[in-house]
């Protein structure tokens, strides 16, 4: 894998704001908090209607977000990327920009819960279909669940909260033999433990609200495309091979190349929905890449300490953290993730969720939030909260009990967050 050693090497530049790196030292870029941008011509504004390739309106476009944009890309490997309000949002427009009404895409049972009802209910109403896989069935039991109008597969690199680890090799390759690409979530990971790509994912998306914001303080989400996937050549997708006559005829593929993706999303869906951040929001996220991969070191050591920790209890049923040697993902997480399998551990009390609720409530140092991935050590319980909407039947599918919780370890002394563990263990 390479090695991301800097982020603050990455050079963005900013060329509407009159921004390079030189002049303001690597990471830093400029706050454009505007909503439009002044043209020298009727002419000139007249031509980004038919082909915006300029910033023209920040309902899809804004320097600041530009910059943090190229800075994501670059991370990740690809060749583009577009910022959302959410992770969410990134999660629906991946699959908006593939599937139609009467289309359907493909996507295993252990992701996060609200990526789940997405699917199969909100989509579902706009007439997408969701097939869901296991995703320890075979390539022939997942090959035989796609039907001739499925355009995708989705997973997630490290699952939220289940923690299987996605076998990323195995799904791009049924991917590409069904002549669909392969959509991967990598937001527990990050790209400083694993990069989809260069394991043959087409399209990675993530939550920038967990370990890239760090800190809690906004929502947000990315799209990135690697421009590998060939559109021309699997023949499923006419929106990007034909002429968009929303934009006055033109052909993504001819016209974009490798870019066609990530232009598409950006002129079409960013442009009707405008799901897009503030430069502000922006700004701030960019403050938290500059110190990802401090962060993900320490996330990762205390994470393997208080999980070694859980599994020497006996009030603890099991433990789930793919750095475990004992882990039945331990071998895919040493393949993908070997610098470490973030922060997050999810764990079952003996006892299912009266105990569960007992501990929860115990905690001192640890406090309990819907979200994850904070500077701070956090818990939740996912059958009372994040997984609250789904069935008996799709929890089990998502690897829930009633006893487990969601730990998602901060960057405090790895001492206090034990002891705080133990103390709240003790009340169980």
């Amino acid at each position: 894998m390479k090695e991301i050693s800097s982020i603050a090497k990455i050079e963005t530049k900013c060329l509407h704001a009159g921004y390079k790196p030189e002049n303001g030292g690597p990471g830093t870029i400029p706050i454009v908090q505007s909503t439009t941008y002044r043209f020298d011509s009727t002419e000139h504004v007249a031509a980004l209607f038919d082909m915006p390739t300029e910033f023209m309106y920040s309902r899809f476009a804004n320097p600041t977000c530009d910059a943090v944009e190229k800075k994501i890309a670059a991370l990740e490997g690809g060749t583009g990327a577009m910022l959302t309000s959410s992770g969410q949002a990134a999660s629906l427009l991946s699959i908006l920009n593939l599937c139609s009404a009467g289309d359907s895409f493909v996507s295993t049972t252990t992701i996060y819960g609200g990526t789940v009802n997405l699917f199969s209910v909100t989509l579902k109403k706009l007439g997408i279909e969701c097939i869901w896989v296991d995703s320890d069935a075979t390539d022939e039991e997942i090959k035989a669940a796609f039907k001739p109008n499925t355009k995708a597969l989705f997973g997630e690199t490290i699952a939220n909260p289940a923690l299987n680890v996605f076998d990323i090799e195995r799904f791009a390759a049924i991917a590409h033999d069904m002549n669909v690409p392969l959509i991967v979530d990598n937001t527990f990971a990050t790209p400083y433990l694993c990069r989809p790509f260069e394991f043959g994912a087409d399209i990675v998306i993530h939550s920038t609200s967990k370990y890239m914001d760090g800190h809690a303080v906004q929502c947000g989400g990315v799209i990135v495309d690697s421009g590998n996937f060939d559109w021309n050549a699997s023949g499923k997708f006419p929106d990007f091979t034909e002429p968009d006559e929303s934009y006055h005829g033109v052909v993504y593929t001819r016209d974009f190349g490798n870019l066609a993706y990530i232009i598409k999303a950006r002129m079409q869906l960013m442009r009707d929905f405008g799901c897009y951040p503030a430069a502000n929001s922006a700004f701030l996220l960019n403050l938290g890449l500059e110190t990802l991969p401090v962060r993900m070191e320490r996330y990762c050591y205390n994470a393997s300490k208080v999980a070694q920790f859980l599994t020497e209890s006996d009030k603890i049923s099991f433990v789930t953290y793919p750095g475990l040697p004992t882990d039945k993902n331990y071998a895919l997480a040493q393949k993908y993730l070997p610098k470490g399998t973030s922060g997050v551990i999810s764990f079952s009390i003996k006892g299912g969720r009266p105990a569960a609720v007992r501990f929860m409530d115990a905690l001192e140092l640890a406090s309990i939030e819907v979200h994850v991935a904070d500077i701070r050590t956090c818990v939740l319980h996912p059958a009372s909260a994040t997984h609250r909407q789904l069935t008996d039947e799709q929890l089990v599918a998502a690897g829930i009990d009633g006893g487990l919780i969601r730990l998602s370890v901060g960057l405090e002394n790895v001492e206090d967050i034990i002891a705080d563990v133990k103390q709240a263990l003790e009340k169980v």
